[in-house]
């Protein structure tokens, strides 16, 4: 009878799982992945030179953080808009306005203005700044694909 069991058990159902599937479906997913990670990398949205944009309009004057070819800051609420600032200058008028903004529970706009032959670290190095001291939302601005120069 032991014996009869044995044979049994051993011509019995197969409990291997059949990993086949589960192959099919990990390499969709890893195709997925592969495909989406680097449009999720790039971290911070941005509007390129020329592109496409509906205007924001709002009551308060935003922030206009503008760096010029040679990589010089300036601020568009500073004493003197047309005269280049320190990144520590920077810094400590932009923070000031925002703890301003902060305390009247008001939202402001920062941008970034950036001349299109800037050296790109220049331009991350001035929103670097600008988050440090509190900026949440830093916009790009571009020039509209409707302008056409001739």
């Amino acid at each position: 009878m032991l014996h009869n069991r044995l044979r049994q058990s051993r011509r019995g159902p197969l409990a291997e799982i059949n990993v086949v599937p589960y192959i099919d479906v990990m390499l969709v997913l890893l195709v997925i992945f592969m495909v989406t990670t680097p449009l999720l990398s790039q971290g911070v949205k941005v509007n390129l030179p020329k592109a496409q944009a509906q205007t924001i309009t709002q009551s308060q004057e935003p922030l206009i953080v503008s760096v010029n070819r040679e990589g010089q800051l300036y601020l568009n609420t500073a004493v003197h808009p047309d005269m280049p600032i320190t990144e520590a200058d920077l810094s400590q008028q932009v923070g000031e306005q925002l703890q301003l903004a902060e305390q009247k529970k008001m939202k402001r706009q920062i941008f970034v203005k950036a001349d299109k032959d800037v050296n790109y670290g220049k331009v991350v190095n001035a929103m670097v700044l600008l988050q440090k001291v509190g900026a949440v939302n830093i916009g790009l601005v571009t020039e509209s694909t409707d302008k056409q120069s001739t």
